[in-house]
């Protein structure tokens, strides 16, 4: 077949997989954030529901070798470093987690909202404790996380 009809041939097939694709997601109502998402935070917002706090467990692969990976992500506030009572002005809201492992006496804030990465716990059951809490540390949601930390050798 000459180089001419191989592109032509092409084109049809293309153009017959564009025709049959499923139409698109119809936009969201305007002044919506679309299924999923966030609204932009580049402006202010009038009325933001409840902030709440979703976390993976971890990855076996990962616990396997004596790693525990937390993902977390915060729905109806952003996670950034910013502390303090003039913070809880910030719209949308902002604020950070603190993190408590096995009911230790004392917990540790992050403003990253990078995964936790725990590692060198001991072989058995273990526990993460995560608080979503606004710019003044008052916990706004939380969630624990119970894991097995199995027998491993060697460091990853």
């Amino acid at each position: 077949m000459p180089a001419f009809g191989k592109l032509a041939l092409a084109a049809a097939v293309l153009l017959t997989a564009a025709c049959g694709a499923p139409p698109a997601a119809p936009a969201p109502p305007p002044g919506t954030a679309a299924a999923g998402w966030s609204p932009a935070p580049v402006v202010p917002l009038p009325s933001q529901p409840p902030p709440s706090l979703v976390v993976d467990a971890p990855l076996p692969v990962q616990l396997a070798m004596g790693l525990v990976v937390l993902r977390y992500r915060a729905e109806n506030l952003r996670i950034v470093p910013v502390y303090g009572p003039a913070a809880l002005d910030v719209s949308p809201r902002i604020g950070h987690i603190h993190v408590t492992v096995d009911d230790a006496a004392w917990h540790w804030a992050d403003g990253s909202g990078e995964p936790l990465i725990i590692q060198s716990l001991p072989a058995g059951p273990h526990k993460v404790w995560i608080g979503l809490a606004d710019p003044t540390h008052k916990i706004l949601d939380e969630k624990t996380v119970n894991f097995v930390v199995p027998v491993h050798s060697g460091h990853h």
